[in-house]
């Protein structure tokens, strides 16, 4: 059984810095991209970061380039987000998600990832 199990969320200031991992177990996703969504409150589920499969090719949404940054160590199967110059806009629950084949370049689309975690909180208090 696939798994992906996000952790490290939590309550910070504005301004902080938190950093998601993504553990991943049941299978490798080393040749596959991988990626970060996250859903607020009343609204729609959004792309934020996806990593290639060796980690030299990374992709953000507009709203978090410069301040988040993914990573990815295969050897431990994991992913990771980290989140600098946090803003309450941030606040959402936030999902790891792995998509079931390679890709040659890295989806933004929620559809494109067959695999998804069961969200970790963060809340960024102003």
């Amino acid at each position: 059984q696939v798994q992906l199990v996000e952790s490290g969320g939590g309550l910070m200031q504005a301004g902080g810095s938190l950093r998601l991992s993504c553990g991943v177990s049941g299978r490798t996703f080393s040749s596959n991209p991988m990626a970060w969504f996250r859903q607020a409150p009343g609204k729609e589920r959004e792309f934020v970061a996806s990593i290639s499969w060796n980690g030299a090719t990374t992709r953000y949404a507009d709203s978090v380039k410069g301040r988040f940054t993914v990573s990815r160590d295969n050897a431990k199967n994991t992913v990771y987000l980290q989140m600098n110059s946090l803003k309450p806009e941030d606040t959402a629950v936030y999902y790891c998600a792995a998509r079931g084949t390679p890709s040659l370049g890295l989806p933004i689309g929620v559809g494109a990832y067959d695999y998804w975690g069961q969200g970790a909180q963060v809340t960024v208090s102003s």
